[in-house]
């Protein structure tokens, strides 16, 4: 039989995300059970090997290599916690109802999110864009994001229904992310390498706690029926919203990059790790903000939008670019 060859590559993590959340809504139960090995405390231990983790493969000499193409690094940090933010800012104004307050904020999460890694970096070397460049900032993004995102959202979180603490939530973001991600990176020089070496295992481990945690908020969501409010046509809304955020992003970035001189590669560095948002880091940051509240499954919903619109509109962007010298 003849092999079909897509222009795209169906991500098999987004897949596993839409099954466990169709396993949430038939079986919701098992996101309350209690006890040493509940959902709950499985996602808390697992969050923290997660940054753990995350610290031991990081390494200092490359961190401190990379501070040298700057501008390359501004213009994707600005990009990732300045214009993602400020244009959903712009339409806050008209932000009236409880329904549409409780959305423009989750909408508001996701732009203040990092960048992610893994998906970043691997599209950048299909499309054959500056890799160092895009390891450099997808690993900057996620240590800006640990106190960069809480504050954007301390903003506005305190002057709704959630009780938003300040103490709480740094102590939470100190014991969970950054004394792990600290630790790994003390532990780098000593076992650095079998991360490395087994990097694609841990991937894997890595996801199993998304996955958990993604279970747990949808299944409390649909406990509480949550998702009542949300209709058909808002979901349809939500997803025309994040496409149009998403290419506004791409085609600024691009055109700054341009402006400023980049060569292509950094410019498809640019575009590729400026307009990604972190699953990785929504998941777990959703679980400190906003803890065993029932909107939590709705604020993930838009990056659960996004995270697969990105996917699938960068593959096929890379796969067009991976084929320009070719064409040539």
């Amino acid at each position: 039989m003849r092999k079909l060859n897509l222009p795209f590559k169906i991500d098999s993590f987004v897949i596993f995300i839409s099954v466990t959340i169709v396993l949430a809504y038939f079986f919701p139960q098992w996101a309350t059970q209690g006890g040493n090995f509940s959902i709950n405390t499985i996602s808390t231990v697992g969050v923290s090997l997660i940054f753990f983790l995350y610290g031991l493969k990081l390494s200092p000499e490359k961190l401190k290599a990379g501070l040298n193409n700057w501008k390359l690094h501004l213009l994707v940090q600005t990009s990732t916690f300045l214009l993602f933010p400020l244009i959903l800012l712009l339409f806050y104004p008209w932000v009236h109802a409880q329904q549409q307050e409780t959305l423009w904020l989750a909408l508001f999460f996701l732009a203040a999110l990092p960048s992610t890694v893994s998906s970043s970096v691997v599209m950048v070397s299909i499309a054959k864009g500056n890799v160092p460049g895009a390891i450099f900032n997808a690993s900057l993004s996620g240590i800006i994001g640990i106190a960069v995102t809480p504050l954007w959202m301390g903003l506005f979180l305190h002057d709704g229904n959630t009780n938003f603490d300040f103490t709480e939530i740094y102590l939470k973001l100190l014991l969970e992310i950054i004394a792990p991600v600290v630790a790994g990176l003390f532990l780098h020089r000593f076992i650095g390498k079998y991360a490395q070496q087994y990097s694609a295992r841990l991937a894997n481990f890595d996801k199993a706690i998304i996955l958990l945690i993604v279970y747990k908020s949808f299944a409390e969501s649909f406990i509480n029926n949550v998702f009542d409010s949300v209709s058909v046509l808002t979901l349809l809304l939500l997803t025309v919203i994040i496409f149009i955020l998403f290419f506004v992003v791409y085609f600024l970035t691009g055109y700054l990059a341009r402006i400023a001189g980049f060569s292509l590669p950094d410019q498809i560095t640019t575009q590729f790790c400026g307009t990604k948002k972190s699953l990785v880091h929504g998941t777990v940051f959703s679980k400190v903000l906003f803890g065993n509240t029932a909107t939590v499954g709705i604020m993930l919903l838009p990056l659960m939008l996004f995270h697969a619109l990105q996917i699938f509109i960068i593959s096929m962007i890379a796969s067009k670019l991976s084929t320009r010298n070719d064409a040539s």
